[in-house]
């Protein structure tokens, strides 16, 4: 195949009564075969077409995770034009730089709050001829037509899907934006092909498996996961509504789902919580069954012999706590796959140990979000894994991690220059630092850009003590380390106040944010998971001194990206009176 809408044909050719689909449908779910997929995008394409999307045009799509979603996206490369994706979170503003910058003729919004949010921005819109609203209502002018009027185009939909090339543009996703301007990361329809075909060579996933969707779809790695169910035909339930993820497992049981190590963490930090509020019985239990996972876990990670006195013990460790556990997800997970962020060890181990293996994998949107990752039958927690069949690696003479193979971009949009500076000679500039072991899994310690190095000429890996004391603490819900050029490393830490309510109510403690951010009890339960943390660092790299926050980084506040990565600039811009303070 040549495009994603020959793969999706063929997908159809091959399985066209298999449950394609599950979405949420009056308090339950409704099913989709593929046949039924193909019907819809067929009809999609054919309007849209008819609306100006076609070979060498970008539509962008401003919309939560949600079937929808999958099938414009579908749609509109069935037309030969590319999709531009754009978060629902975005500004008006941030919005309006993406459509424009890209070209955009054409935006699908999801309701008339988005459309408002344009029509804040019309007047910089002037080259978009139509927004196409999936929940809303059409406008008087025509600038604002309904999905289900273009949903029932006509025409030659295999002709126009028989003349996409491989190397024709797909996708563009802005990069979130860590450092400076966002820019438009060019991928094509074989970028794409290359990516979920290699997944599909590890022979990891089949059409028995059930994948739960919540990632954005905005994002490089839910994009990912799009092509790759296709590709193999799995069936994919859907609903990128974060506070329904714990519910939606419990009740679809699937057998994968893949996340950013937020979640891992959240559920991690409750699971925890809960029990230390509990106290007692159970928090004796549950640290002892910990303790006895997490030693068959490291002695797995060794390759070492597990004695049978320690098979028993886990036996019943399992039974008493971690098979509760799993039941919470549905029972039937095989495995959770983590990227867009490094996975805490420590979180990994946990999981390991509950019979709900982590498997970590690596890539950027500029390498098709998929290069790296572990696999079942040989995870090495704290690497990303061996590179995906037909990916190539290099570690340069800095350390920096250098990738090549066909899912690298064709570059940025627009920007030759920037392209010329991450391309080099096929070799794509990843930014982070790493290294590879002896069996070839790479091993990312950090950001290039973001390694801290102390007055005193010392380099610290700031995002790897960032993990490892919020999995130290499970009231914590963000760290930021600090200390580029400074004589020590600081820390800012922000509350999960999901997760710290509860606990406060049962200590008597203020469960208001401002209250309990500077109440010393709080400050204790921090600090002591940070001198965990500091216990095994040398001492140019321990946190010397910190400051809770009343307030969490959000999305909202401009502190994390859409995929939960701290903005570390805006973070160190908002609060520098801070980190300033510390060091008066």
């Amino acid at each position: 195949m040549s495009s994603i809408p020959s793969l999706l044909r063929d997908r159809i050719a091959a399985t066209p009564d298999a449950e394609a689909y599950r979405v949420p449908s009056d308090g339950g779910w409704t099913s989709l075969t593929w046949r039924e997929v193909g019907e819809r995008v067929r009809g999609l394409a054919l309007g849209l077409s008819k609306l100006g999307s076609g070979p060498g045009t970008r539509v962008s799509i401003l919309c939560s995770t949600r079937l929808e979603w999958i099938l414009t996206d579908l749609a509109v490369l069935a037309t030969g034009a590319a999709t531009t994706t754009i978060y629902p979170s975005n500004t008006a503003a941030e919005s309006a730089f993406v459509i424009t910058d890209s070209g955009s003729t054409i935006v699908i919004a999801e309701n008339d709050d988005q459309v408002a949010k344009l029509r804040s921005v019309q007047k910089e819109l002037s080259d978009v001829a139509h927004v196409v609203v999936i929940d809303g209502s059409a406008a008087d002018d025509g600038w604002v037509v309904t999905l289900d009027s273009v949903s029932d185009g006509e025409g030659d939909y295999d002709a126009m899907v028989d003349a996409i090339a491989q190397n024709d543009l797909a996708t563009l996703i802005y990069t979130s934006g860590t450092t400076g301007r966002p820019k438009g990361v060019e991928l094509t329809h074989d970028n794409w092909i290359y990516a979920a075909g290699a997944v599909r060579e590890l022979d990891l996933l089949s059409g028995d498996d059930l994948h739960f969707l919540w990632l954005p779809l905005s994002h490089s790695f839910g994009k990912l996961l799009e092509v790759v169910m296709i590709h193999i035909g799995v069936p994919t339930a859907i609903d990128g509504r974060l506070d329904k993820i714990a519910e939606n497992l419990g009740v679809v049981k699937p057998t994968i789902m893949a996340a950013a190590p937020r979640i891992f963490e959240k559920i991690h930090n409750t699971v925890v919580a809960t029990q230390q509020r509990e106290g007692g019985a159970k928090l004796r239990i549950f640290t002892w069954a910990r303790k006895t996972g997490i030693r068959v876990v490291k002695a797995r990670q060794r390759g070492a012999e597990i004695p049978v006195t320690t098979r028993l013990e886990y036996a019943v460790a399992d039974r008493l706590v971690f098979s509760k556990l799993r039941a919470r997800f549905g029972g039937r997970i095989r495995f959770f796959i983590s990227g867009a962020a490094p996975l805490s060890q420590d979180i990994a181990e946990f999981f390991d140990a509950a019979g709900l293996t982590i498997l970590e994998g690596y890539g950027l949107t500029e390498s098709s979000a998929g290069s790296f990752l572990n696999r079942p039958d040989s995870v090495r927690f704290g690497t990303v894994g061996p590179p995906l069949p037909g990916t190539a690696v290099r570690i340069a003479e800095d350390g920096e991690v250098l990738i090549g193979g066909r899912g690298i971009m064709r570059g940025y949009h627009g920007l030759p220059q920037e392209s010329a500076e991450a391309l080099d000679d096929g070799w794509l500039r990843t930014g982070d630092i790493g290294e590879l072991d002896e069996a070839g899994r790479l091993r990312i310690t950090d950001r290039k850009k973001e390694l801290i190095k102390t007055s005193g000429g010392k380099y610290v890996a700031p995002t790897y003590l960032e993990g490892r004391i919020k999995a130290a603490c499970p009231y914590v819900s963000h760290v930021f380390v600090h200390g580029d050029l400074r004589n020590y490393v600081t820390a800012l830490v922000t509350l999960d106040m999901d997760v710290v309510t509860p606990w406060a109510q049962a200590e008597s403690l203020p469960a208001d944010a401002e209250k309990l951010s500077g109440h010393p009890r709080m400050r204790e339960e921090v600090e002591k998971a940070i001198d965990q943390v500091n216990a095994d660092q040398a001492s140019y790299a321990t946190v010397k001194k910190f400051a809770i926050l009343a307030e969490d980084f959000t999305v909202e506040t401009g502190e994390l990206t859409a995929s939960l990565k701290i903005k570390r600039k805006a973070v160190e811009a908002r609060h520098s009176a801070t980190l300033d303070s510390f060091y008066a």
